[in-house]
């Protein structure tokens, strides 16, 4: 593919002119300090995101006053005295030709003031689903006092050098959000009951703004097209209520789709939902309005934002999770280096952890910018890598980049390890680009790879190396449960890799984490899966709750689709034996039979390392370091980290 021309050429925004049609979505971090200020954490991860080549940076939700935080770490414009730090941080962004808008807010029914003993408030009374705070209404009068906060904040926006502000109204989220839509908003004064009435709080908030930051100052809104709820905003109303608002003063509009957090699937789409999701919503909003429209949402290759682009259907293209997975993904498309951009298959596991701190699978140096710089290396080395996974291969790669003369050798007849079994579960096959990324790197940086190749004590004596590392994986077992090697009982890597004769079966799975349901996802019908089609399925898991290992938003999706699929669960019980046609389980201290099963699929999670080389070799090699799995069974965000960080410390 050609350079996407249209992706970075030009464009304004109201007076403002961006260089390209790339913006980071305003993504919260918590790395701020609390008392309003950036930390240089927070400042280190933006810069080398304007350094990667975004034309334009959302700076997530800086609040407007201070009794009402987002979050424990929130940023904020409430007072002048913020505003000396905030031009610090602005011209070192502007340096690189970014340009920067902060998304002020007052987060309303999803504010921390709790942590001050203060009541969140909303337009209407509400219970909060984020935060389970019950918030109050607000009056007229102090509805008032808001709006002259917003405008006051965006002064202090102008002042510190920032572009533009953004406006976070959707998603029925915070207070503008809250007001917009009527499944928030039930109030029967002015700022209620109409479209127009629950737009007065945005219209008076856009009016107060140009008044004192300057009617040239340019402002963005964030809203969701539709917010795909019942009683809730439709995209009807958005295209009613957009040309009220740019008749108001508003310069451009950020599209986005549904709520939270009951539509966090829509919101914040895992792998599995569709790209580009609220396209649609943008190309239609861009017939009602003349002013730029851009789009976020599972937007993740160049090639999908040059097109969204070339059809007209949006003006600029945001990415959020994309630039966590790499900060230089502007500056590789522009240079037509699509192979070198590391992929966010949108997995969600690290940048969604649940406490507001993201980290990256295929980006260990996301919040550590600085701290993991990769340097060269002070003496080159000799590295054999043992293991072609996700934690050898980026140990491989990162080896390389800092000097060192680096083999790979893996056992089997491909790279990747255990992605390549994660790969196979319904809607993650966006993982192999981690895959194709990994082995990629590792040749062009140089790495000899020998595929069919197991490292023992006889080979490393032939290589010589200064340094090994030992990335050879884990190995499952069978779980200490009685009859758990009878011929029915298969393991769940035996149906991912198709060892099954395709044949509709009544199976039970031990083990309702995220691999337990996404087998069970895989056989239970109706499906196209060529293993087992359109099983019955049953799952038994310990706990009290199934898929407890899996994120938020992908697990919704994947409870969907089990109801969808009727397939049973039972929780809080414990498989005591395995049988000819089931299992003998015990829940609530009474013994159950489950019978007529074909199939008795382990899911249990039970692996061990393999490890073996490490005492081997103590005493024939300078350095031997255990990484990932091999270390300790885990996911592939501590895999991969683990090689990141052996590999700069060689």
């Amino acid at each position: 593919m050609r350079v996407p021309e249209k992706l970075f050429s030009p464009i304004h925004i109201g007076r403002l002119l961006v260089k390209n049609r790339i913006a980071m979505s305003p993504m919260t971090t918590n790395w701020a300090t609390g008392d309003g200020t950036l930390s240089e954490q927070m400042v280190d991860y933006f810069e080398a995101r304007a350094q990667g080549g975004a034309g334009l940076l959302f700076v997530e939700t800086m609040v407007v006053d201070q009794r009402f935080p987002y979050y424990p770490g929130s940023a904020g414009l409430w007072d002048d005295a913020l505003i000396p730090g905030m031009r610090h941080f602005v011209d070192k962004m502007h340096q690189y030709g970014a340009k920067v808008v902060p998304q002020i807010s007052h987060p309303g029914p999803e504010s921390h003031s709790f942590l001050h003993r203060i009541q969140p408030v909303g337009p209407s009374p509400t219970f909060c689903k984020s935060t389970r705070q019950a918030c109050r209404e607000l009056a007229v009068e102090e509805i008032q006092e808001i709006v002259e906060q917003f405008g006051d904040a965006a002064r202090r926006a102008r002042e510190a050098g920032f572009d533009a502000v953004e406006l976070h109204a959707a998603h029925r989220y915070m207070l503008i959000g809250s007001f917009l839509s009527p499944l928030r908003n039930r109030r029967t004064d002015a700022y209620g009951g109409s479209a127009d009435g629950r737009l007065r709080f945005a219209l008076e908030i856009i009016a107060n703004i140009k008044a004192k930051a300057g009617a040239d100052f340019p402002v963005i809104m964030r809203i969701s097209g539709d917010e795909y709820l019942f009683g809730g905003r439709t995209l009807r109303d958005t295209l009613y209520s957009a040309p009220k608002l740019v008749a108001a003063g508003l310069d451009a509009f950020e599209v986005s789709g549904g709520v939270m957090p009951e539509l966090e699937t829509h919101v914040l789409a895992p792998m599995g939902t569709p790209h580009g999701l609220n396209v649609g919503a943008a190309a239609a909003l861009k017939q009602v309005v003349n002013v730029p429209v851009l789009v976020v949402g599972r937007i993740n290759t160049p090639q999908l934002a040059e097109d969204i682009l070339q059809h007209g259907h949006a003006d600029m293209i945001v990415l959020g999770r994309a630039l966590l997975a790499d900060p230089d993904f502007p500056n590789k498309a522009a240079a037509g280096r699509f192979d070198d951009i590391a992929p966010c298959p949108a997995c969600n596991i690290g940048c969604l952890s649940g406490d507001g701190r993201p980290s990256c699978v295929i980006n260990p140096a996301l919040g550590r910018e600085k701290q993991m710089a990769i340097v060269p290396a002070a003496t080159a080395k000799r590295v054999l890598v043992a293991g072609g996974g996700p934690a050898g291969l980026e140990a491989a790669r990162v080896a390389a980049l800092r000097g060192h003369t680096v083999t790979l050798c893996e056992k089997s007849y491909r790279l990747g390890g255990h992605l390549n079994l994660l790969v196979l579960a319904p809607g993650k096959q966006e993982i192999a680009g981690w895959v194709q990324y990994l082995s990629g790197q590792v040749r062009k940086e140089g790495v000899r790879v020998q595929l069919e190749t197991e490292v023992t004590p006889d080979l490393v004596a032939q290589m010589k190396p200064d340094v090994i590392i030992v990335a050879t994986g884990a190995e499952a077992v069978l779980p200490p449960i009685p009859g758990a090697d009878k011929p029915k009982v298969l393991a769940s890597a035996d149906i991912l890799e198709a060892k099954v004769t395709p044949v509709p079966a009544r199976v039970l799975i031990v083990g309702g984490g995220r691999v337990g349901c996404e087998i069970a996802d895989a056989l239970a019908g109706p499906n196209d899966s060529p293993l087992c089609p359109e099983s019955t399925v049953t799952i038994v898991e310990a706990k009290p709750v199934i898929a407890i290992d899996e994120n938020t938003a992908a697990k919704m999706l994947l409870m969907r689709r089990l109801r969808e699929k009727g397939v049973t669960v039972i929780t809080s019980a414990t498989v005591k034996q395995i049988t000819d046609d089931g299992a003998i389980i015990e829940r609530k201290g009474r013994e159950e039979t489950i019978a007529g099963m074909k199939y008795v699929v382990l899911a249990c999670g039970t692996r061990k390392p393999v490890d073996s080389l490490r005492d081997a070799l103590a005493d024939r090699v300078p350095e031997v370091h255990v990484i990932g799995d091999a270390k300790e069974p885990r996911r592939a965000l501590e895999a991969i980290a683990d090689g990141a960080k052996v590999a700069r410390a060689i």
